[in-house]
């Protein structure tokens, strides 16, 4: 059994709706279409959207484009740009709250949860701040008498932010803030599904002084927004974070026009266990891992990887502190597994599991969707057994859903753990060094957890392998991702040339 949170009637249900933020004005667009956002907590609708057109993100681009080209933002001094920043981030920790409720109500994600998202979200504020005034180029003085090189680093200039449901507030500011401190301008797409606070941070932006046409929100669809905002030509770099199959479409498309590109996509990321490990924490990695988000998170530990001779233990212990897990109202603080973003999303993880199933797999724990009469939530999920052709084993579920699979050798783990096309995340589990560093050096993605799983910090950068991605996000490097270089390559004194006769 899994301990259940039903959900409470919301308060004071009431409607919020939003505009879209243009040249520094909150407009209603070229159309008056609308997106409802139903609450997939509670099945009720929390908030309403103006849907941007494609003359809607013509405009937008039209108002970044003038903004980075004639405006002051890219001319200002790093200290003042940072300084903005700064404010940005106050403001962002007190209406941390609304924030925090918003994401909560709309993705189903639960409060303390967020709560701590949020508070991340500031700090990386904070740091994109302190990295503005340390972006810096070369100088050579090592070429002669006659020539001195220097490096310059610019902005890149318009940049296209386009970003998903699972973490709203999170992932917008794991690139704009750095976008920002380099001197861009942008357009942002958040997921019509939780878009609520992005355009509050679009309140928060203009009241910190960040000039008209720096910034500019626009919600919705794939097709009518986030199309022409990858293929526009007076778009200069792609900031994308979704799956890898829309990621692949926003490549193709940028390649139209040779746009610099960011991908932070989707994710099966393993955590390899052996014998020796400390199994206590690793139980609560573990369970921390698979269900943290309910699953819809792209560095998920959906893939544990556990030497036989303690699968049996290890499964029999996940499936014990899973019983304890609360699913239930993201409302409620006590809260640790919130609702599945859509209906048909809820649907897909049943597929998986069913699928798994019929294949050979144990359904050791869950596996079916909680029903309060309202909403969708799915319980938490231990299938044993898997094998790795199987498909729960190679694809995303990105659903509370953990895959058992088994191996006998060092070689046969990290051969399971790179047979798949992704490479975003791993963990290994052992109180040997040696191992540990054999896993961390072998195994093919961008992040590698010792004794630890999804463990991060704002200077720490984040991204994937193959299919997991191009680029990384965070770190100190994180501002540079937003500017071109360009070298001065300087004279000094009289110049003779061989082909002229003197």
């Amino acid at each position: 059994m899994t301990v259940l949170v039903k959900p409470q009637a919301l308060p004071d249900v009431r409607v919020r709706d939003f505009k879209m933020l243009i040249d520094g004005k909150w407009v209603e667009g070229v159309e008056t279409g609308t997106i409802d956002r139903v609450a997939p907590s509670h099945g009720v609708t929390v908030s309403r959207y103006k849907s941007a057109t494609k003359d809607d993100v013509r405009q937008a681009i039209a108002a970044a484009r003038k903004a980075f080209d004639h405006g002051p933002w890219p001319r200002m001094t790093a200290a003042e740009r940072s300084n903005t920043l700064l404010k940005a981030a106050d403001m962002i920790s007190a209406r941390a709250e609304e924030l925090a409720y918003l994401d909560a109500i709309e993705a189903g994600k639960p409060i303390t949860q967020v709560r701590g998202e949020i508070s991340g979200s500031a700090d990386i504020w904070r740091y994109a701040a302190a990295l503005a005034r340390n972006l810096h180029g070369e100088s050579y003085n090592t070429l002669g008498d006659g020539t001195m090189g220097v490096v310059l680093r610019e902005a890149i200039g318009v940049v296209s932010i386009i970003t998903p449901w699972n973490f709203p507030f999170l992932i917008v500011s794991q690139k704009l803030p750095f976008a920002l401190a380099a001197g861009c301008t942008a357009v942002v797409k958040p997921s019509e599904l939780t878009s609520g606070s992005t355009l509050v941070l679009g309140e928060i932006l203009m009241e910190a002084g960040v000039p008209a046409g720096v910034i500019n929100i626009l919600v919705g669809t794939g097709a009518d927004a986030g199309a022409p905002m990858t293929s526009h030509p007076d778009v200069d770099m792609i900031s994308f974070t979704g799956s890898t199959g829309v990621g692949r479409l926003t490549m193709a498309s940028a390649a139209q026009t040779l746009k610099k590109v960011s991908l932070e996509l989707g994710g099966k990321n393993p955590q390899i266990v052996f014998p020796d490990a400390n199994l206590d924490e690793f139980v609560d990695a573990a369970v921390f891992g698979a269900y943290f988000n309910a699953g819809e998170c792209c560095n998920a530990g959906s893939r544990l990887i556990v030497h036989r001779d303690i699968a049996e233990e290890v499964t029999a212990r996940i499936a014990s502190l899973s019983e304890k897990v609360k699913v239930g109202d993201p409302l409620d603080p006590s809260t640790q597994v919130g609702a599945i973003i859509t209906p048909q999303h809820l649907q897909k993880i049943q597929t998986y599991v069913s699928g798994a199933a019929k294949s050979g797999a144990t359904v050791a724990h869950g596996g079916s969707q909680i029903d309060f009469g309202f909403g969708q939530y799915m319980a938490p999920t231990i299938l044993a057994d898997v094998k790795p052709e199987m498909a729960v084993a190679k694809e995303e579920v990105f659903g509370p859903v953990l895959s058992v699979l088994t191996f006998d050798t060092t070689e046969d783990a990290i051969c399971i753990a790179n047979s798949i096309d992704y490479g975003l995340s791993a963990g290994v589990w052992s109180r040997d060094f040696d191992t540990c560093m054999t896993i961390g050096r072998r195994v093919r993605a961008g992040t590698i957890w010792m004794n630890t799983f999804m463990d991060g910090a704002a200077e720490l950068p984040f991204g994937g392998y193959r299919q997991s991605g191009l680029g990384r996000e965070l770190g100190r490097h994180a501002v540079e991702d937003y500017t071109e270089t360009k070298t001065l390559n300087m004279h000094i004194g009289r110049r003779t040339g061989w082909w002229m006769p003197r």
